[in-house]
């Protein structure tokens, strides 16, 4: 059982307040966002997720990059941090959090992905002025303040 999966089973779905990372992961022109498709909500999102206990939150953006994708960042970049009432989200599961993401930048180490099919069900480049619309509404929030 993982860190959060054991707060769960003491707070049930209450809301917890949840430290993680978002990646902005770009090809090698820069010119292009990766996005995935998440399996239990079916919107589209940023690479990333909560910290686990001890980690530092470089850490967390490469375990969950390599994790989610099977690929390793290169030239991982510190971007903002982001907090606040506008990062609740309620889960399709009913569990419910206020997220404080720290966002980094990167590039694709590898086109090769290994998806990790329990979170993510396909990953697309999108041109960095043209992201879809049906995007996860914390990420949204994210890039909307980073100008995307």
């Amino acid at each position: 059982m993982d860190y959060i999966q054991e707060l769960r089973a003491m707070v049930g779905t209450r809301p917890l307040i949840l430290p993680g990372v978002a990646v902005l992961l770009f090809d090698s022109s820069k010119s292009h966002l990766l996005m995935q498709k998440r399996t239990d909500n079916q919107l589209w999102g940023l690479t990333g997720g909560f910290m686990e206990p001890g980690e530092s939150f470089e850490e967390t953006a490469v375990r969950e990059t390599f994790e989610e994708l099977g690929i390793t960042i290169q030239n991982l970049s510190f971007q903002s941090v982001f907090s606040g009432e506008n990062l609740y989200y309620q889960y399709p599961n009913g569990d419910e959090v206020y997220s404080v993401i720290v966002v980094y930048s990167g590039v694709c180490g590898s086109e090769e992905f290994k998806l990790d099919a329990k979170e993510v069900s396909e990953v697309k480049y999108f041109p960095i002025h043209a992201l879809p619309e049906n995007i996860n509404p914390n990420h949204q929030t994210v890039l909307s303040q980073l100008g995307y």
